[in-house]
């Protein structure tokens, strides 16, 4: 009996020419591959694209073991492990929310592997530090959204969609994006929920030395506008690009201006 490869594994697809620069899309909380579908094609005709399902999510749930994801460290070493199976030596990595976290820590283990980071509304941290932080959570908020996922995990996709694609844009992606919610394996989402609302990983930005693109929205109501400044200052070698739309998924409810920003930065590095 064939034993499924680590790209089976991760519903793997890897597209494009052979191409001498590579980009691998990484998905955030609630997703899978599928979340890149307006924005990946746009770079098939020039690179080597990769996008892949993280572990418990889309159609990589049998991926997913308790053990190796009890932290964010094993999602990294997914990503690690993909991009070895794909063959792509050094990438550029374009990620989202959480997933912009794994990709910094698995930057940090290899960093000779990632040219360049862009992150996607990324946060190093959701939950208010105060007086110094804001993370955009109290703990109580997020308690309470725990336990909603608990009693009601329809219930708690219909809440928090809106406020992910953000209620100023087409209602169509926030219905869309709550199936995607209510489509996940309910014990998988909640424990990989709490990996990402309740991360702190705020000390690890500086030791990060793969230079990198923040995106960040300027109207988002789950990581809020002063992240992006934040996470600029204490990373060397980054850059901050804000946009002034709502949502936290600019590359669902913005695929163009995403596109656009993504081949600027790549045209940026093309002497890299």
């Amino acid at each position: 009996m064939d034993h499924p490869t680590v790209l089976d594994r991760h519903h793997a697809r890897v597209s494009g020419p052979q191409a001498d620069r590579a980009l691998v899309f990484v998905h955030g909380f609630g997703c899978d591959r599928s979340i890149w579908r307006f924005v990946a094609p746009a770079f098939e005709p020039r690179y080597r694209v990769l996008v892949y399902d993280q572990a418990g999510c889309g159609n990589a749930v049998a991926a997913w073991d308790a053990q190796r994801h009890a932290s964010l460290a094993g999602y990294a070493a997914d990503l690690l492990a993909v991009l070895e199976a794909a063959g792509f030596e050094r990438v550029v990595c374009i990620a989202h929310s959480v997933g912009g976290i794994v990709s910094l820590l698995a930057a940090e283990q290899q960093p000779a592997r990632f040219q360049r980071l862009m992150l996607l509304a990324p946060s190093p941290r959701f939950l208010n530090d105060p007086p110094d932080y804001v993370g955009g959570f109290d703990r109580d908020d997020l308690d309470e959204m725990f336990h909603l996922m608990e009693s009601n995990h329809f219930g708690w996709a219909r809440f928090l969609a809106p406020k992910a694609i953000g209620e100023d844009n087409p209602p169509h992606l926030v219905d869309q994006f709550e199936s995607a919610l209510c489509a996940l394996e309910p014990r998988i989402a909640r424990h990989f929920a709490r990996l990402a609302f309740l991360v702190d990983a705020r000390e690890l930005l500086p030791r990060v030395r793969v230079p990198c693109t923040l995106v960040q929205s300027l109207h988002d109501s789950i990581a809020p506008p002063g992240i992006g400044r934040w996470m600029q200052a204490r990373m060397p070698g980054s850059t901050l690009r804000e946009i002034d739309i709502s949502g936290h998924c600019p590359h669902v409810s913005h695929p163009a201006l995403t596109v656009q920003l993504i081949q600027e930065m790549l045209d940026g590095d093309a002497g890299c």
